[in-house]
């Protein structure tokens, strides 16, 4: 068994909904870094970004990150940019397994219409998804395991990841 499970993938994909399934299922913590990283700058995400810009948000992501990767029997999720720096990309593998939770653009523009807690998502939701799917492309394919969360229930997410983290 793996240390950690760590949920990788861009917003709208089921990091959050997943994780806290499978760190059920596991007896396991789940931690969910943006609330981590809220926690720690005692200040919402867009208020990070409001105040401070994104490459603050991204160290405080970096920190975060470390923290959490020496720890054991964790279910991370990450936040979907948290794959943009290469260093936390190796963390991550050295973390625990990785988990690439992908989803067609239809769905995530479906999951992530109407949440005002996405920044990078300021004006055309639309347009600003197609375009960060564009710019990541391949960021995600260094996982251990890539799953189409687009048309899967939760629990056959969780039994698909369970069989690989053994």
């Amino acid at each position: 068994m793996h240390r950690n499970i760590i949920l990788i993938g861009f917003m709208g994909t089921g990091k959050s909904t997943v994780g806290h399934a499978l760190a059920a299922a596991l007896n396991w913590t789940f931690v969910d870094m943006d609330e981590r990283i809220v926690e720690k700058a005692g200040q919402s995400i867009p208020e990070i970004f409001a105040a401070h810009g994104e490459a603050y948000f991204r160290d405080l992501e970096s920190d975060v990150l470390h923290e959490l990767a020496g720890g054991a029997k964790q279910v991370i999720a990450t936040g979907g940019g948290a794959v943009l720096r290469p260093a936390n990309r190796e963390v991550m593998l050295k973390g625990g397994l990785v988990v690439n939770l992908k989803a067609d653009v239809e769905t995530i523009i479906r999951r992530v219409k109407g949440d005002a807690n996405r920044p990078l998502l300021a004006g055309d939701v639309e347009e600003r998804v197609r375009k960060l799917l564009q710019e990541r492309r391949g960021m995600y394919d260094y996982a251990h395991l890539a799953i189409d969360t687009s048309s899967m229930q939760v629990d056959e997410i969780v039994r698909t990841i369970l069989t690989h983290a053994t």
